[in-house]
């Protein structure tokens, strides 16, 4: 079967932290996962946006919780698409969350094989790149078997760097152990994590902005080369003074390299990653 932009749609749910899509591609949509605060109860960047959900963290004491989204929910997106031959499904990490088996059971009511359910194995703006990555092929026409190939060698290859200003977020949000929160926390420094195999893992500590951001530079260029092809994305926490260095950055070290999304990180990422947060994302595409 030849894919195109016409008979295949993607789907993302809305840890992608891109909005945008359906905005910016008619065979697009985002299923929103949810935040509690006490009894309110909210869909990720459709009843709060970004900017209203860190106002209201910064007037409450208790952090938010938060919850995937139903099958049914899926099933919807799925019958949206319902004039579509094939819908690929991209989901946030199976090991962080329970959307991927959300979207499978859906997947399940819908029959046959016309839905394809993707574990990207990461968060955020990498699920977008690799949104994007399928949509370039789906624009000059590709198979299965090449989406298959280019999933694989995303999970293999596509890079996520990011730093919180406290690892209390994610130790409360059971995405890391207490005792990796409790050393950040001891010695005062910025943790730099990374996304592997699905999981949060930390890969050094520094001290201070400044060398956060040396650190992102040096994983940056040793994890790249200044060739066509380069994709990166940029996505912060209610810290929009990243956006600027991080770009400058990226245009002096790699001049080639292409910036597909800059964002603000909705809710639910942005209950676990905790404000002041900022993510580095590339692929070499």
């Amino acid at each position: 079967m030849n894919l195109t932009a016409q008979n295949t749609a993607i789907i993302l749910d809305s840890t992608s932290d891109w909005p945008e899509a359906a905005e910016r591609f008619p065979n697009m949509r985002v299923v929103p996962l949810y935040v509690r605060f006490g009894d309110e109860m909210f869909r990720d960047h459709v009843d709060l946006s970004p900017h209203e959900f860190y106002e209201r963290l910064r007037h409450v004491t208790e952090l938010p919780s938060t919850s995937q989204p139903t099958p049914q929910d899926f099933i919807d997106a799925y019958t949206a698409f319902a004039a579509y031959e094939r819908i690929y499904v991209l989901t946030v990490s199976a090991k962080l969350s329970g959307t991927f088996q959300s979207a499978l059971l859906a997947a399940e009511e819908d029959g046959g094989d016309r839905v394809r359910v993707v574990d990207t194995a990461t968060a955020s703006m990498a699920m977008a790149m690799l949104a994007l990555a399928i949509q370039r092929r789906l624009e000059q026409g590709t198979t299965d078997d090449e989406i298959d190939a280019l999933v694989d060698r995303f999970r293999r290859d596509n890079r996520v760097v990011f730093t919180v200003d406290t690892l209390e977020c994610l130790q409360k949000g059971g995405r890391i152990g207490k005792a990796q929160a409790l050393a950040g926390t001891i010695l005062n420094v910025k943790p730099i994590l990374s996304v592997e195999d699905g999981v949060i893992v930390p890969i050094a500590r520094v001290r201070g902005r400044q060398k956060a951001l040396q650190e992102f530079g040096r994983l940056f260029m040793e994890g790249t080369e200044n060739r066509p092809g380069l994709h990166v994305s940029i996505a912060h926490a209610d810290a929009p003074e990243w956006v600027d260095v991080l770009t400058d950055l990226v245009e002096k070290a790699r001049p080639q390299a292409q910036i597909d999304v800059v964002a603000t990180l909705g809710a639910v990422v942005g209950t676990h990653a905790g404000p002041g947060a900022v993510g580095f994302f590339w692929l070499q595409d």
